[in-house]
């Protein structure tokens, strides 16, 4: 099986790769559209700032591979907010795979929300044998409204989608890499999809 990581300028991209080593998947690390068009799947990470990613993704054309692949393709942190339509962050257009807007937290705690915190709701595919309750590891300042195709919430300051999905795209705001026995199982989810 062939799985591959999108390069970009955004972060995280050698722990997304270490955690799947731990699974025995060596992934292709690449931003040649073509490479991703003959993997099996794409794992779409990222930490950084949205409108800096999104004007790498269009240099390159990845926002395009991102926005018609058919195959199954999982976005993490800063790439599931650049699947989201908008992201105040930048005050830019995203990819909008899913109609929801990516807003800033109020200041009314500390910023950002980082460290461990419990999922409210699990129903998604990827979360299978995940519960309510289970713990996973967040740093985002900014996050993706509750919407209809939220497969889990998480609660910081207010109630935000801490997964999305819909038909072949997967998309978490926590680091399932960086989450211990339950991220591992949510990455075994997607490999085994």
């Amino acid at each position: 099986m062939k799985i591959a990581i999108v390069k970009y300028n955004a972060g995280n991209i050698q722990s997304v790769s270490y955690a799947l080593n731990r699974l025995d998947i060596e992934p292709i690390i690449t931003n040649d559209a073509d490479t991703l068009y003959a993997a099996d799947k794409i794992i779409f990470p990222g930490v950084g700032e949205a409108s800096s990613a999104m004007a790498y993704l269009k240099k390159y054309n990845l926002h395009e591979v991102l926005q018609t692949i058919q195959k199954p393709v999982l976005g993490i942190c800063l790439g599931m907010q650049l699947m989201c339509s908008h992201s105040e962050e930048g005050n830019v257009d995203c990819l909008d795979i899913f109609d929801t807007k990516v807003k800033r937290f109020p200041a009314q705690d500390k910023i950002p929300h980082m460290g461990w915190n419990t999922l409210e709701t699990t129903q998604g595919t990827l979360l299978k044998n995940i519960e309510p309750g289970n713990y996973m590891y967040f740093v985002h300042s900014f996050y993706a409204e509750i919407n209809k195709n939220t497969s889990c919430e998480c609660n910081y300051i207010l109630p935000f989608s801490a997964g999305i999905e819909k038909d072949n795209y997967f998309a978490f705001q926590f680091h399932p890499e960086k989450s211990g026995t339950v991220g591992a199982q949510i990455l075994k989810n997607f490999i085994t999809l």
